[in-house]
């Protein structure tokens, strides 16, 4: 059984829910064949999209199929938006940090200590900014429109040599991580490396980089770090970012209605399928880094330090950057008020 087949397992309880809704039955519709481009192998960021695939399929009979292209068969990494532009396919994730020129308004994602700690309020955040006009009108420069968040989980970093039990132990660290988290270890002392996930394995084994962060712990595993490290921090927590998926826009235009609905009232099953299977690698992994590696555990005060030298002086300079270009300072807002209010209703 492959990963998506075994994570939607695991989740039958929630995605039969989901199929007792508007698509209980079959969907009729002609034959329409969708490509999604993606990086790396398949793992627990694209699980949710492989289920969601395999729901489409079944409600139309095989009519709508979508099929993901992994290990950058379609499109680079950092080329899939340009491909979305001139039509080469029909979908794809993006990595935020990856082109941070190309989709200013999404780098409100990766700034470091919002308050999307909790997943249910990290999902909930996520699913209405998906849907801000900032964020929207990233996504119409290239033709895109946003699909659905990829839910990372909170950033931690692993890395070779001496463990970083000190704050000060960061200076002159080279920290593969992108966006305001590069901005954050970068006051701590650390030196940025922007790498794409896929080629950042080959640089941490020949020493380019001493460390590395990534969505804790599946990512870590997914991309070799974890069999090269010597340490692990397991409460640094200082954000994530967002690793989404995006629809081409004329390609979704040309769809029939029932095929568009379909594909939205799926959103959820995508997310569920996601986080399932997110808690699931969790739950193998990080015994095993506890096993092997070790874990570095700040204090509350050294991660209120943390926080005043690179969250504030991040999200400040951030938003005065951009405010000229989109409303960064209402976006940013948006992220605390949505966060807020999901909080409120739990």
């Amino acid at each position: 059984m492959n990963l998506y087949k075994s994570l939607v397992a695991a989740t039958v309880v929630g995605a039969s829910v989901l199929g007792t809704g508007a698509f209980a039955q079959n969907v009729e519709g002609p034959e329409v064949f969708w490509r999604l481009s993606m990086w790396g192998n398949p793992r627990a960021l694209s699980a949710g999209m492989e289920a969601m695939a395999e729901r489409v399929a079944e409600e139309t009979n095989g009519n709508f199929r979508i099929q993901i292209f992994y290990g950058a068969q379609l499109s680079s990494s950092r080329e899939n938006l340009d491909g979305i532009a001139v039509n080469a396919f029909e979908g794809a994730a993006i990595c935020n940090f990856y082109h941070p020129g190309k989709n200013p308004a999404w780098m409100v994602f990766s700034l470091p200590f919002l308050p999307l700690g909790d997943p249910a309020v990290d999902r909930e955040v996520r699913s209405r900014l998906m849907e801000h006009p900032a964020i929207v009108a990233d996504m119409e420069r290239w033709n895109a429109m946003p699909y659905v968040s990829g839910l990372l989980p909170q950033y931690e970093i692993l890395g070779r040599g001496d463990a970083p039990t000190e704050l000060s132990d960061w200076d002159g660290l080279r920290v593969r991580a992108g966006g305001g988290l590069g901005s954050a270890m970068e006051a701590l002392g650390a030196v940025r490396q922007s790498l794409p996930a896929g080629e950042t394995s080959t640089a941490f084994q020949r020493g380019a980089v001493d460390a590395a962060a990534f969505p804790f712990t599946y990512a870590h595993v997914s991309f070799g770090i974890a069999d090269e490290a010597d340490w692990f921090t397991s409460n640094l927590t200082p954000g994530t970012s967002e690793c989404g998926w995006v629809l081409n826009q004329t390609a979704y235009n040309d769809l029939p209605p029932q095929y568009q609905e379909l594909l939205m009232e799926n959103r959820d099953l995508v997310m569920e399928v996601q986080q399932a299977a997110y808690a699931e690698q969790d739950e193998i992994n990080l015994p095993n880094f506890r096993e092997n590696l070790i874990e570095v555990v700040y204090s509350e005060d050294q991660l209120d330090e943390f926080r005043e030298v690179a969250g504030r002086p991040v999200w400040d300079a951030w938003i005065a950057d951009n405010q000229g270009d989109f409303d960064a300072q209402g976006l940013f807002d948006a992220v605390w008020e949505y966060a807020e209010e999901a909080q409120s209703m739990q």
